[in-house]
């Protein structure tokens, strides 16, 4: 399937389920895992117009918008003739066209959906006594769409379920997207926030923007769904991960602008035997071309000079996504000197801060579980544990995932000793994690001083800590 018949399309994916079955729970969470990852999927209660009519909307959307049909056969599926007749209006456009049907079985076997046993038996015979005319072609593509081979639940945990659901689908779409963490809580409104700023700021406008935070908020996590979200919208793409890290190493920048150049020119290689060769070559190819850029994890400007150099010429359009822990990494000083302001006709704003917050208590927990339990239902005797164990995180969901992940499966006896241990010792992985945020500080003095902070103002009032640490010329 050619990427440019993919972008004629109104939405990449016709998403047919029973409401009554699955439109809060498993369709709900596939359907938020697609977008996610920047894949235009169609839903009936969010996609049509009120006022439209309902069935010309669907017809629309399977027959001339989406390329890929995913049909969620659930047990009560049968029951809906709904449903029934939109499979058969799906099935009929995939012999005349070239549209894909991908079979989700949720908690239903293949041979129950084909030889309509079980629950798919009841249902048809209420149908053979209200539809007699129409049994015999809904029963038809029953028996096909359960032959075409499709995605089976069977034992496996529902999130994990919707991940290979989603590589399916991107893999049938062609479709290159960024790996995340496959549970996102309390991300969507800053996720939207920064979509907003892509569209509003204009096709001409260049723009840069920081997402701005503590190390293991969640930057990259953002950074990357805004990503996969938005490439379809540019000629080229890169994102560039862990630049402080990577910058460090030997002939990192170096390795890093191959990867810049490579993913702008669509794979084509390109040899660099210097930064000045790649800097070079770099303000060559953003000059002609829109360029989606995310920079990942920088903690100084000096490394984007090194990397970019100066005055380059982004094309009208180009917008180039930085994350750090430095919320006051762009300035107009920078910003003058980056960018070659008359190449790029027009830069708009130019610089946008978008700060990620710490997630709510309930968000937290909830996070949490996910990773834990694999779902947010918990019962009561867990919970006391789960909220014990989220404070020992620091609001990080880094944190939570490292060690929701560790006491998956685990007997509340484990949860009980694992508490115990984090009481006395805390947790390496964790440590590591709360680590990057202090040793990202700049010198001896603010590190002293957050250890201070640490060691004796822990739940005491913020005045009454600034106050003492001002008397001691501190701040």
């Amino acid at each position: 399937m050619a990427v440019s018949e993919i972008s004629r399309c109104t939405y990449h994916v016709f998403l047919s389920f029973r409401g009554e079955d699955t439109r809060k729970s498993f369709t709900d969470h596939l359907y938020t895992a697609l977008v996610h990852l920047g894949i235009r999927t169609f839903r009936d209660d969010e996609e049509i117009e009120r006022g439209n009519n309902i069935k010309d909307e669907i017809e629309k959307a399977i027959l001339h918008h989406s390329k890929i049909s995913i049909v969620v056969f659930s047990k009560n599926y049968a029951a809906s003739t709904w449903c029934l007749n939109e499979l058969v209006m799906i099935l009929e456009h995939k012999k005349s066209s070239k549209h894909i049907v991908l079979p989700v079985f949720y908690d239903v076997d293949p041979s129950q959906v084909k030889n309509q046993t079980g629950s798919y038996a009841e249902a048809f015979t209420q149908h053979e006594q209200n539809f007699e005319s129409m049994v015999q072609r809904w029963r038809n593509a029953l028996k096909e769409v359960a032959d075409i081979g499709g995605m089976v639940l069977q034992d496996r945990h529902e999130s994990q379920f919707i991940q290979d659901i989603v590589k399916e689908v991107q893999n049938k779409l062609h479709l290159i997207s960024l790996y995340f963490p496959p549970y996102l809580v309390g991300i969507d409104p800053l996720v939207t926030q920064i979509n907003q700023w892509l569209e509003q700021d204009g096709a001409n406008k260049v723009g840069i923007a920081n997402i701005c935070g503590i190390g293991g908020i969640g930057k990259t996590t953002i950074a990357k769904v805004v990503y996969n979200q938005n490439i379809p919208r540019f000629e080229s793409f890169s994102l560039l991960a862990h630049v402080r890290e990577t910058s460090q190493d030997c002939n990192g920048l170096v390795r890093l602008q191959r990867q810049l150049i490579s993913d702008i020119l669509k794979g084509k290689s390109y040899k660099i035997y210097n930064i000045d060769n790649g800097i070079n070559k770099i303000k060559e190819i953003v000059r002609c071309r829109r360029v989606l850029l995310v920079l990942d994890d920088v903690d100084e400007l000096e490394k984007i000079r090194k990397l970019m150099g100066t005055q380059i010429p982004f094309h009208p359009g180009s917008k180039i996504i930085i994350t750090s822990r430095n919320r006051c990494l762009l300035n107009a000083h920078f910003i003058s000197i980056m960018f070659d302001l008359e190449a790029s006709t027009s830069c708009g704003g130019l610089s946008k801060l978008f700060e990620v917050k710490e997630l709510a208590s309930s968000e937290l927990l909830q996070l949490f579980n996910w990773y834990a339990f694999g779902h947010n239902s918990v019962l009561e005797s867990s919970m006391a544990y789960a909220r014990s164990l989220v404070k020992h995180c620091g609001g990080l969901p880094l944190a939570l995932q490292v060690l929701g992940s560790s006491l998956s499966s685990k007997s509340v006896s484990s949860w009980k000793s694992a508490l115990e241990k984090l009481e006395e010792i805390p947790d390496s992985k964790i440590q590591e994690i709360l680590r990057i945020s202090y040793d990202s500080l700049e010198d001896d003095h603010d590190k002293n001083l957050l250890l201070d902070v640490v060691c004796l103002f822990i739940g005491k009032d913020r005045d009454y800590t600034t106050t003492i640490l001002d008397g001691c010329d501190y701040c």
